[in-house]
C-alpha cells in the first residue's frame, strides 16, 4: 500500500507526490523555513499561489537546494496558481510569468486558475478593494476563454499540466468540454467534516484527479477571515484536530490526530497539501506513509462527514465575493 500511495498520476501520465507542502498563509520570514524543512524532511511537492505573496521566499530556498546539487529540478513538484485579478484570457501570461520569475523557474509542474470569481485587476496583486470595502469584481469572467490562455502556457512551455481551484462540477463541466488541453487537478477544501463525495465522483468520471486543501480542518481560516474583514460569527467553528473519533483513532495507531486525517484522505486517492511553519509539524505531517488505516478506521472518519454543513470556505471569506455571477460555493457540488 505505502508505494502505492507515493504518488497520484494526472491522465497525461504526469506524477504528482501525493503529500505537498502547503504554503497559504505562510508569512515571509517562515515560509522559506517551512520549505527548507520540508525537502530535508523527504517532500517533493510544494503548493503556492501568486496571491500567497510568498513565491520570492520560496524561490530563493529552490534555488538554493538546486545550486547545491542536492536535488535536481526535476525531483520537485511545483504548483502555484493564477490570481483571481488575473482572471482574464489577456492576464493569464502575464501572470504565470510573474510567478515565474518569483520561483527562478522556467516550468512549473501545474498552474491552477485559484477561483472561478474574477476580480478588478487595479491593486498590483492584492485584493482590490472600493470604498465601502468590498472586493471590487470583474463581472465578465469568461471561463473558457481564460483555459484557452492557460493551454497557452502548456504550448509555451512555461508549465507541464494546468487544472481548477474551489472550481464547482457545473464550472468544471464547461472547461473540460471546451478543453483541448484537458484540467488534471482540482484543488479544493476537503477534510473528515466536508469529505466532497459528490465532487469527487464527478471528477473520476472525468479523470481529474483531486488535491485537498485545508485537509486538517483549516485551523487558521479564522484569522484570515478577520483579516479581510470578513464576518467569523456566520462561519461554523470546528475543531477537527480534537475531534472525539480522530483522537482515539490515533491514539490506537500511536499517531498523531494530523497523521491520521492526512492518511484518511490519502487513502481515498486524495493529495493532501497540510500548512506548517513549525519544522516539528512540517516533519510529523510527512510521517505517514508507514501505516495504514484499517476499514473500521476509515468507516468511522467517513461518518464524521458534516456534508455541506462542515464547509469552511464562504462567501464571508471576503467581503462582497459572493455577489460574483460565478462565486461557486452556493450549488450542492
Amino acid at each position: 500500500m505505502a508505494s502505492k500511495l507515493q504518488y497520484i498520476t494526472f491522465y497525461n501520465g504526469q506524477k504528482m507526490p501525493i503529500v505537498g507542502l502547503g504554503t497559504w498563509q505562510s508569512s515571509t520570514g517562515d515560509v522559506g523555513k517551512a520549505v527548507d524543512a520540508a525537502l530535508a524532511a523527504g517532500y517533493r511537492h510544494i503548493d503556492t499561489a501568486y496571491a500567497y505573496r510568498n513565491e520570492k521566499e520560496i524561490g530563493d530556498v529552490l534555488k538554493q537546494w538546486f545550486d547545491s546539487g542536492k536535488l535536481k529540478r526535476e525531483d520537485v513538484f511545483i504548483v502555484t496558481k493564477l490570481p483571481m485579478m488575473g482572471n482574464r484570457a489577456s492576464a493569464v501570461e502575464k501572470y504565470i510569468k510573474l510567478s515565474l520569475s518569483a520561483l527562478q523557474l522556467d516550468c512549473v509542474d501545474l498552474y491552477l486558475v485559484h477561483n472561478p470569481v474574477g476580480m478588478q485587476d487595479v491593486e498590483q496583486g492584492r485584493y482590490p478593494r472600493g470604498p465601502d470595502g468590498k472586493v471590487m469584481l470583474d463581472m465578465d469572467t469568461d471561463h473558457v476563454a481564460i483555459w484557452k490562455a492557460m493551454e497557452a502556457q502548456v504550448d509555451a512551455g512555461r508549465t507541464r499540466s494546468i487544472g481548477l481551484s474551489n472550481f464547482n462540477a457545473r464550472q468544471i463541466k464547461r472547461v473540460w468540454e471546451s478543453a483541448r488541453i484537458k484540467p488534471t487537478n482540482l484543488q479544493v477544501e476537503m477534510h473528515a467534516y466536508f469529505q466532497q463525495r459528490e465532487l469527487r465522483a464527478f471528477c473520476r468520471a472525468l479523470d481529474i484527479t483531486i488535491c485537498a486543501w485545508g485537509p486538517l480542518g483549516t485551523p487558521h481560516i479564522y484569522s484570515f477571515v478577520e483579516k479581510q474583514g470578513g464576518d467569523v460569527s456566520k462561519m461554523p467553528r470546528y475543531d477537527l484536530l480534537g475531534d472525539p473519533v480522530v483522537k482515539g483513532i490515533a491514539q490506537k495507531h500511536g499517531r498523531t490526530t494530523a497523521q491520521v486525517l492526512l492518511r484518511f484522505l490519502m487513502q481515498l486517492e486524495v493529495a493532501v497539501i497540510p500548512k506548517s511553519v513549525s519544522p516539528t509539524r512540517v516533519r510529523e505531517n510527512f510521517k505517514v506513509f508507514d501505516f495504514e488505516l484499517s476499514p473500521e478506521d476509515m468507516e468511522a472518519l467517513e461518518a464524521l462527514d458534516k456534508g455541506r454543513k462542515g464547509r469552511l470556505g464562504s462567501e464571508h471569506s471576503l467581503p462582497g465575493i459572493g455577489k460574483h455571477p460565478e462565486f461557486p460555493w452556493f450549488e450542492r457540488y
